[in-house]
């Protein structure tokens, strides 16, 4: 065992996470120990090591639970259970023992707004019929028209159309998202006790803290008549900022708290206590709500994720986002990438304003993305997240340098999205694509077979194999910047250096650690300090665009 190690396994700090590198794991292409070409549980204990090496503090695991993949797993048919294509809770139990001897904490994905349709208490549902206490579990209501023909209200699903689907006796049942995925009523009591069994269940299996899924849209107006929105047009991001805070039917109700605060007694019965962090779509000043020390503590940020690369718009979204963590009594959250979104190594270097599905519709040729220009802005962006005061949230692969799959077949997408918006709408497969550890082999070192989604060729060049122990790699530009973050990490503050270039970030952290990044089209003037790290080779020691620059005294 390592000395870091033994020194994190000694650590019963109760706020590890307000600062810690956390590591998202997709299970399902992550690692393949059985040739199947689905990643699997002990394909990721077989690879633990390399976040060990890399740096990171805990790994999050997206869900591993029994699910038909509607919803890539997001369609939980069995909170308490593990997916067999994936394992057994023996394999879970495992994977958690060798994460924890390496020092490693580790989270997993709560999915309380909604099941699957395979779930056992929806199929009692279906059976049990109008007005039983089995449907009183989800959100079942009788359809408006003449002859119930049409939806209880004009809800639309966040995968496009109508988020309710009728079923042959008639009635109508909510889904927010897949119609595979119903939403369950909160206002059930049966229901709440049944998340409380379920935190305790992981937790007590030495599970570390949860990301509760969609976690402002448990509950609802369910008050009759239910209240249509009038514009189903409205993205949800829109839906929330047309009606005043805490009010609209079915987003970030200020009644959603109440759940939490009852979660958080469970979770700090615990020693240490387990941690929580929200995936709450809202506003910063809603999201503080979610991340009060009385509730879950920490909520996503994801303003950040979606500001473009400007350094104006980057600061002001870097001094809201603290102000909002600090506000709350939380830490901050940074996330460049995750398994909803374009790839940052891609993103970042599109033009402003490129839609984003239009892109990957075209096979991501129009516009063309230069991948060369993509990684090094990609890596200049990932130097910045790491000086951040807070928690660093990073997904898979990013690692590597990993460059969004735009170019998928259409007939090998798997994302609901595309089936349920009449093959409008291409979805999140390109950022789901098997992981490559070798730079040979059927599905390059994911496992011994191929892979469930095809991985091009280029990702040869990407993999682990390739970067390791290679200088200047993306890799090793990771490994050696959590070393540094390990060591440099004092505090939580953050102080903006005056009179600043146009298009250029400084700031100071703690014991003269300093960063700089260049988002402009020239190189600019290095301050003083002893360079620790440079995203890219300096020019004539000057800060070239897209550079990140970590200075000492």
């Amino acid at each position: 065992m390592t000395e870091r190690s033994t020194l994190d396994l000694s650590s019963r700090d109760p706020d590890w996470w307000r600062q810690a590198v956390v590591y998202q794991i997709y299970p399902r292409s992550f690692a393949d120990a059985d040739g199947d070409g689905l990643g699997d549980l002990r394909g990721i204990t077989r690879r633990l090591t390399h976040l060990a090496a890399l740096g990171v503090d805990a790994l999050w695991l997206s869900p591993f639970y029994p699910s038909e993949l509607a919803d890539g797993g997001y369609d939980v048919a069995d909170p308490r259970g593990v997916d067999p294509r994936l394992g057994t809770l023996d394999d879970f139990d495992a994977l958690v023992a060798e994460a924890h001897r390496l020092g490693l904490k580790v989270i997993v994905d709560i999915v309380p707004n909604h099941s699957s349709h395979r779930h056992a208490w929806f199929q009692e549902a279906l059976y049990a019929g109008p007005g039983s206490a089995a449907r009183d579990r989800y959100v079942f209501r009788d359809g408006r028209g003449e002859h119930g023909e049409l939806p209880p209200s004009d809800w639309q699903s966040v995968f496009g159309g109508s988020a309710w689907k009728r079923v042959p006796d008639g009635q109508w049942y909510l889904h927010l998202f897949a119609p595979e995925q119903p939403d369950l009523n909160w206002e059930n009591q049966e229901v709440r006790a049944d998340y409380r069994t379920t935190l305790r269940f992981w937790s007590d299996r030495g599970v570390d803290g949860f990301r509760i899924d969609v976690a402002h849209a448990l509950v609802k107006d369910l008050s009759e008549p239910l209240r249509d929105l009038g514009r189903p047009e409205l993205s949800r991001e829109e839906a929330l900022t047309a009606l005043p805070p805490g009010t609209h039917p079915f987003y970030d109700r200020d009644d959603v708290h109440e759940i939490y605060r009852d979660w958080r007694k469970i979770l700090d019965a615990y020693r240490p206590p387990r941690m929580a962090v929200a995936e709450a779509w809202v506003p910063g000043a809603r999201r503080a709500l979610y991340a009060r020390p009385d509730e879950l503590g920490q909520a996503f940020n994801f303003e950040y994720l979606q500001a473009g690369w400007d350094a104006g718009e980057l600061r002001q979204v870097i001094t809201d986002s603290l102000a909002t963590a600090r506000a709350a009594g939380a830490s901050a959250t940074w996330v460049l990438s995750n398994h909803d979104v374009v790839r940052h190594a891609s993103r970042l270097t599109l033009p402003p304003g490129t839609d984003l599905n239009a892109w990957l519709l075209s096979g991501g040729h129009a516009p063309a993305v230069d991948e060369a220009a993509g990684l090094r802005r990609a890596r200049a962006a990932t130097l910045l997240m790491l000086a951040l005061p807070g928690s660093a949230y990073v997904y898979q692969g990013e690692e590597l340098g990993l460059p969004e799959v735009a170019d998928l077949p259409t007939e090998v997408l798997q994302d609901p999205i595309w089936e349920q918006t009449g093959h409008v709408r291409k979805g999140r497969d390109g950022c789901r694509v098997p992981l490559p550890w070798t730079t040979s082999g059927p599905s390059y070192g994911f496992g011994p077979g191929g892979a469930w989604l095809p991985q091009p060729p280029g990702f040869a060049a990407y993999a682990v194999e390739a970067q390791d122990g290679v200088e200047g790699s993306t890799l090793e530009l990771y490994r050696t910047a959590l070393r540094l973050r390990r060591k440099l990490l004092d505090g939580e503050e953050l102080t903006w250096a005056a009179d600043t270039p146009d298009g250029v970030l400084r700031f100071d952290r703690c014991a003269g650690w300093r960063c700089v990044t260049n988002l402009s089209g020239a190189a600019v003037e290095l301050p003083a300090g002893e360079v620790l790290l440079s995203s890219a080779p300096l020019e004539d020691g000057r800060i070239g665009p897209d550079t990140t620059v970590w200075l000492g005294r």
